[in-house]
This record gives structure tokens, sequence and C-alpha cells, in this order.
């Protein structure tokens, strides 16, 4: 995965400082950071009808995309069988990431076992094929399109988005 793009988005009546006051513009680094060690996730998604839904998750960050797992009858999983754009935010709020994109279906065995694999030692659990399988459940990698991140200790100055 390339480095994405950084700037400082536009938040009128914010008092947010030009991309070289402040902290200046978070390095992408310190986002991935964040993506990797957040415990929970929220997901949010549209139903069919377009109202919203927001739903904690487990998620891993790996091969620069968020990975996670549903119940194919679940609300989340419908509604991105229906519309794959959502997005997720870590468990944060001092330091929040926001991860906007598309969500795709995994279903290649290896790519199952690698994300159950990172998934088991990060929540050290010891799920075996059966919670990634796609009979019962899908597995979605939501690459990021755009993702936003800001510490708040310098609410005005670090505000940074990045686009890929």
């Amino acid at each position: 995965m390339s480095e994405p793009i950084a700037s400082r988005p536009y938040m009128p009546g914010y008092g947010t400082l030009p991309p070289d006051e402040g902290r200046g513009l978070l390095p992408w680094s310190w986002a991935e950071d964040r993506l990797v060690r957040s415990h929970d996730f929220w997901l949010a998604t549209a139903t069919p009808g377009g109202a919203p839904h927001l739903m904690p998750v487990w998620a891993v960050w790996r091969e620069g995309m968020l990975w996670f797992s549903s119940s194919n009858g679940s609300r989340k999983a419908r509604n991105l069988g229906a519309e794959s754009r959502c997005t997720m935010s870590t468990d944060d709020p001092r330091e929040p990431v926001v991860v906007q994109g598309q969500a795709r279906r995994i279903t290649d065995p290896d790519a199952l076992a690698a994300m159950l694999e990172a998934e088991n030692a990060k929540y050290g659990t010891a799920y075996g094929m059966d919670t990634v399988d796609p009979a019962s459940n899908t597995v979605f990698a939501l690459a990021p399109e755009w993702v936003f991140a800001l510490d708040s200790r310098d609410f005005t100055g670090s505000p940074t988005r990045f686009v890929f």
C-alpha cells in the first residue's frame, strides 16, 4: 500500500490551523498505529431504506485494510451485501481514526486463514475455521478511500485527512 496524501480537512467554525501550524499534519504511521492497537471498532452501514446502522466489531489491520467478520444473517452483513460503502472508527475518542471506503467479501481460503490467525493473535482467542466459513459467516476487508485522524491534545492543529 502506498502512502496516502495528507491534508488539513475543511472544518468551518472549529478554528483549525493551517497544516504547518500546531502539531501539523499527523503522519500516516500515527494513524496506522491506532488502527493496529484499537481493540474495538465502530462500523457504520446503511440499511436498504437508508437508515444508519452502527455496531461495535472486532477488527484487525492487515495488508492496508481493516478485516472483520459477521454472521451472514446479521443486519450489518445484509447491509454490506446491499451497499458496500461503510465507515469504521477506532474506539478511542481522544485519538480517533475514521476509515471510509468499500468493504468487500473475502472468500479465498488462504486469506480467511490469515485473517483468523491475526484475529486469534490480537484478541487471545482460539477460534477455528468454522468461524470464517462463508456458509455461515462473512469476512470483510475494508479498503480505505479516505481516513480522518485527530489528536485531541491539539484539536485545532492535528486534524488530518488521508486520501488514497
